[in-house]
């Protein structure tokens, strides 16, 4: 719960997690939300006589690193619905649909339930027939955001020197059409003062303001709130097109660049999310793919068997407050081996150094996690 509620306590922000944990397949917060726009694509695609497919033949190292989406976008998809008037493909969730953060918490596939309409899908090892998975969700501070694009007072604007996307509360008039179009809905409408928040990004951490940062980049308070170091913040340099300045040991575009083991988020929707995640195991494929498009076959046979450099950057997540530009790796001795699909794999005790932006060492973490042995007079103590 800490990464949920570190800044919207306030009255009126009762509603307003603007990070969230939703258990997959069922859960979502509004309810039930990317099912909703997903049907609503699906159905533009019918009235336009056309399909959402991907052509991984399209594939290159830069801009489209898994294939072309060769389906309509929600910008695209607006035009061939209800809502032609309209920047993008996009509705309002209902005050019922907000009223549950934690719907469907810890419900896994199976259930002899309405539910199981939603999962017919055959499944094979590795991939398991009863499963869920956690999808932690805040902004993704889209290089895209359909929000900046609906809103018509322009009262959403992308920072430039970091892309983070803010409200200005001045001129919000709560219109909500940023609720609306926002496939991912994060701006949040606040009874209490009539206009529309959204996540920060912490800027002030990114901007080394926080007294902890000794003027430091610093990742946000969600993050550092997360007790099971699954999360990893960075950023990258961008080109005047677009496209992400070549930087091959910053842990950032290492893991989304070169690995590619790290996926944005519903990629059809053609936002370019600048969230990214690491696809379960166990889960069914098809239903990953949908979610995290073409790359998952490829991301997950590389974080089942990564190599030494992938299973050293991976030490990183939450190993500092700070966020780190560049790593380097200092090799260690082989402790361990073993097959994995067929294929030999070995495990090497190297460490990691993270070094922030200005050049300081920030993190030295190992492969092999050390073990503490307790001494025999306190194995009860606490």
């Amino acid at each position: 719960m800490a990464c949920k509620a570190t800044w919207t306590f306030s009255k009126g922000q009762e509603y307003m997690w603007w990070n969230n944990v939703e258990t997959k397949p069922y859960g979502g917060y509004p309810q039930f939300w990317d099912a909703r726009l997903l049907e609503m694509l699906d159905q533009a695609h019918q009235e336009a006589g056309r399909e959402a497919i991907w052509d991984p033949s399209q594939r290159d190292g830069g801009q489209r690193p898994y294939g072309a989406y060769e389906g309509m976008t929600i910008f695209e998809a607006a035009r061939h619905s209800e809502q032609r008037e309209e920047v993008a493909l996009g509705y309002e969730p209902s005050d019922e649909q907000w009223r549950s953060p934690n719907i469907y918490e810890d419900t896994a596939t199976g259930s002899r339930d309405q539910r199981d309409l939603l999962n017919l899908m055959p499944t094979a090892l590795p991939e398991h027939e009863t499963w869920f998975f956690y999808l932690q969700r805040l902004c993704n501070h889209c290089t895209y955001p359909a929000c900046l694009a609906a809103c018509p007072r322009q009262a959403i604007y992308k920072r430039p020197e970091d892309g983070i996307v803010l409200i200005d509360q001045e001129r919000c008039r709560g219109y909500r059409k940023c609720v609306m179009q926002c496939p991912y809905k994060k701006p949040m409408f606040r009874d209490t003062t009539r206009v529309t928040e959204k996540c920060i990004a912490c800027y002030p951490r990114i901007e080394g303001k926080d007294p902890l940062s000794d003027g430091e980049p610093m990742e946000t308070r969600c993050m550092a709130a997360c007790v099971g170091k699954i999360r990893l913040q960075g950023l990258v340099q961008v080109n005047e097109d677009g496209s992400w300045v070549e930087d091959r040991n910053n842990p950032l575009y290492y893991l989304i660049k070169v690995e590619k083991v790290a996926l944005p988020l519903y990629p059809q929707f053609g936002t370019e999310p600048n969230g990214y995640y690491i696809p379960p195991r166990w889960a069914p494929r098809s239903y990953l793919r949908q979610m995290f498009g073409p790359g998952v076959d490829e991301a997950i046979e590389k974080y089942t068997a990564p190599s030494r450099e992938l299973l050293a950057v991976l030490q990183l997540f939450r190993a500092s407050q700070k966020i780190a530009f560049r790593y380097e790796i200092i090799e260690g001795e082989k402790v361990f081996e073993s097959t994995i699909n067929g294929k030999k794999w070995a495990m090497y005790n190297d460490t990691v150094v993270g070094y922030s932006k200005n050049g300081k060492e920030i993190a030295r973490v190992s492969v092999e996690e050390p073990i503490y042995i307790r001494p025999s007079k306190h194995y009860n103590a606490i």
